[in-house]
């Protein structure tokens, strides 16, 4: 029964992977989104890292090509602009809680990576800490296990 549960969970995987899993790719650009406008700059390096960050995902990258990623990233960064708008991708955030744990963690290690520019900056750990509240993720586990660029904030957690 174990191996036929495995093999349905991997062939719906495939399927969904095809299809476009438009969940996890809002999830991931309006994590980044929220990051990027955190500090009140939209770097184009931030916009890059976060469209690398996503496509890095086999299944975005399998359902999405790069305009639909760069469509949905601006559409992101414009709802992040305003407080209803930050909440709005923290609710498409948070609508793949329930996923394994890898695809959680993915989306919230690009929001790092993003946030990670130039060093993490108080207002984007905030960022960062919502993000991990959405996702049920553990942020201090995750932060420590990728190294941070900048000695701008040491203590993490």
């Amino acid at each position: 029964m174990s191996l036929i549960h495995e093999l349905l969970t991997h062939f719906r995987q495939t399927v969904t992977a095809y299809a476009g899993d438009e969940a996890l790719m809002q999830a991931g650009v309006s994590a980044a989104a929220n990051v990027i406008v955190a500090d009140g700059e939209v770097a184009g390096a931030e916009f890059e890292t976060a469209l690398a960050g996503v496509l890095a995902s086999p299944i975005i990258e399998k359902g999405f090509d790069v305009l639909m990623l760069e469509e949905a990233l601006y559409e992101a960064i414009g709802r992040a602009r305003t407080r209803a708008g930050r909440a709005d991708n923290l609710r498409r955030v948070a609508a793949i809680a329930g996923r394994p744990a890898e695809q959680r963690e993915s989306v919230f290690l690009v929001a790092a990576d993003v946030a990670d520019h130039d060093g993490i900056a108080d207002i984007e750990l905030a960022a960062l800490d919502e993000i991990a509240v959405a996702l049920i993720a553990d942020k201090a586990q995750l932060l420590e296990a990728v190294p941070v660029r900048s000695t701008r904030r040491q203590v993490l957690a």
